[in-house]
């Protein structure tokens, strides 16, 4: 499953903001097709401004040098351009990069005109709207000189097909098949000018649910952040859960545990950890979670505590389904070692970061084939 990370188009589109309040000029640049190796994937975007300032990062840092001159020239022409890194060449006279990636790169730099509706920009922003999956079509061509369509289509269930180009292609099917199968590819099109459309599949960001308030949920609440998981903390003491002690959470609820899942939209990009050190609040939500259709519960302890809090359950008449005993993960994290806070922090968010992406958590040194799944390419 590839799933593109919405920080950074968060983070894009916040600098977009700033820049059009200053008045300065942008492009957008896209990796939309890599063959081989390559640090980023297809997907992967930076904001460029007139006078230099790059957010987001299209590949290790490598590219974005040159990248910088071709967003320019793209914003001073007003143009849309395809760029082609060849990786494999070490000896680049011409860009003398010597990357040593493997690989091939083909990489879209649009100018965005905020004139026109549904700009590039405009359709990322529609990601930020609701908190739903969706599909966003970049439309290129490898061919020299040719137009390039760029950024084109926005897709979500149940809602207007958005598009800034009434040229492209008949594209519906396919975005219903990325959607279906929640998986991103690139699709040739018909044409003699290799043109080639960048089918993205894209999920809301992960809201990571906390029960607990205490000192060891602070450095988890920082990692999350770093991440760009919008995080949410419930917690019976008044005294701990205040925002102050949570700067980079989303929201700090002082709440019983009865009331902890009001106001909590769950879906499958929600996950909840209990850590409040209480055990009967843990168990109260335990027992509500259990009503929901969350798919990850992790719980802080050893597997004792798992054990008394299920025979407490039962004990109330509960009975506790196969599918239930699944979604929760206890004691909670990776086994990476950790004791501190910190670490048991680094643990958790490793583990729920594997799950959400069907990863084993195991050591890449270990694994056969590349290091990222492959974007499907096909006809």
């Amino acid at each position: 499953m590839n799933i593109i990370f919405m920080k950074e188009i968060s983070e894009i589109l916040k600098a977009y903001s700033q820049a059009k309040s200053e008045g300065k000029k942008t492009a957008l640049a896209t990796v939309v097709k890599v063959e081989g190796s390559s640090y980023r994937q297809p997907g992967a975007r930076m904001l460029v401004t007139e006078d230099g300032q790059l957010t987001g990062a299209i590949s290790g840092g490598c590219l974005e040098g040159d990248a910088l001159r071709k967003a320019l020239l793209s914003i001073n022409q007003k143009q849309n351009k395809l760029i082609t890194y060849n990786t494999n060449n070490e000896d680049d006279i011409e860009l003398g990069l010597q990357l040593g990636c493997n690989g091939i790169v083909h990489i879209l730099f649009e100018y965005i005109n905020d004139e026109i509706p549904n700009n590039p920009i405009q359709l990322l922003q529609q990601l930020e709207l609701e908190r739903k999956e969706a599909v966003i079509v970049t439309v290129f061509s490898l061919k020299r000189n040719a137009h390039q369509i760029g950024t084109a289509l926005f897709f979500r269930k149940e809602s207007p097909v958005l598009s800034c180009n009434n040229d492209i292609p008949d594209l519906i099917s396919d975005v219903n098949e990325v959607m279906q199968t929640k998986t991103s590819a690139v699709k040739k099109l018909p044409g003699e000018n290799s043109t080639e459309a960048l089918i993205e599949y894209i999920k809301p960001v992960i809201s990571l649910v906390i029960a607990g308030a205490g000192n060891d949920v602070q450095p988890l609440v920082k990692m999350a952040s770093i991440l760009g998981w919008k995080v949410i903390i419930g917690d019976g003491r008044a005294t701990h859960a205040v925002s102050k002690r949570f700067p980079k959470a989303d929201k700090v609820n002082a709440v019983k545990p009865e009331q902890f899942l009001e106001d909590i939209l769950i879906d499958d990009q929600t996950y909840f950890v209990l850590m409040t050190h209480n055990y009967k609040y843990d168990l109260a939500v335990l027992k509500m979670l259990f009503e929901t259709s969350c798919q990850y519960i992790g719980i802080l302890g050893p597997k004792t505590k798992l054990q008394r809090m299920l025979n407490d359950l039962q004990n109330e008449g509960i009975k506790i389904s196969e599918e239930q005993l699944k979604r929760i993960y206890s004691p909670i994290g990776l086994d990476i070692g950790a004791e501190t806070s910190e670490e048991i922090a680094l643990s958790i968010v490793s583990e729920i970061k594997a799950f959400a992406t069907g990863k084993t958590g195991t050591s890449l040194k270990f694994k056969t084939g590349k290091i990222h799944d492959e974007i499907h390419y096909g006809e």
